[in-house]
């Protein structure tokens, strides 16, 4: 058993430290889910899909499958890693409008086990253990 962070089930606000982590798509077309209220509420911005943008973090979920996302969450674990100061909130990417289940998506989070700074989905933590 670890003492992983959980994501809160609703985020409505977030501390001066904290980091939003919705699913994008490529194109930064944020219309929909958490990527609206990332860009509506957390500084996201339209027409940027990937990485750091205000007080939120884009990872793209919908250019394919699994094996497609799988890059931008190692990326996104390399740089939480190297922000000690941010707390990021991973949402349940790709398990919205993307359509992919928990299951599916979770295991690609397993790198972020352990890592202070990142909170994870209860649903994740169900299917990877913690």
């Amino acid at each position: 058993m670890t003492n992983q962070r959980i994501t809160p089930n609703r985020i409505t606000q977030l501390a001066a430290n904290e980091v939003f982590v919705f699913g994008s798509n490529l194109q930064g077309h944020h219309y929909g889910g958490a990527a609206r209220i990332a860009e509506e509420k957390f500084g996201a911005i339209f027409g940027q899909g990937v990485g750091l943008q205000g007080q939120s973090y884009a990872i793209p979920t919908m250019q394919g499958g699994v094996e497609t996302i799988k890059p931008y969450v190692d990326e996104f674990i390399e740089f939480a890693k190297q922000h000690p100061e941010l707390t990021f909130l991973v949402t349940r990417i790709g398990c919205g409008i993307a359509g992919f289940k928990d299951r599916e998506i979770a295991p690609l989070f397993r790198g972020a086990i352990g890592i202070e700074n990142i909170a994870l989905p209860q649903s994740f933590m169900d299917v990877i253990g913690g």
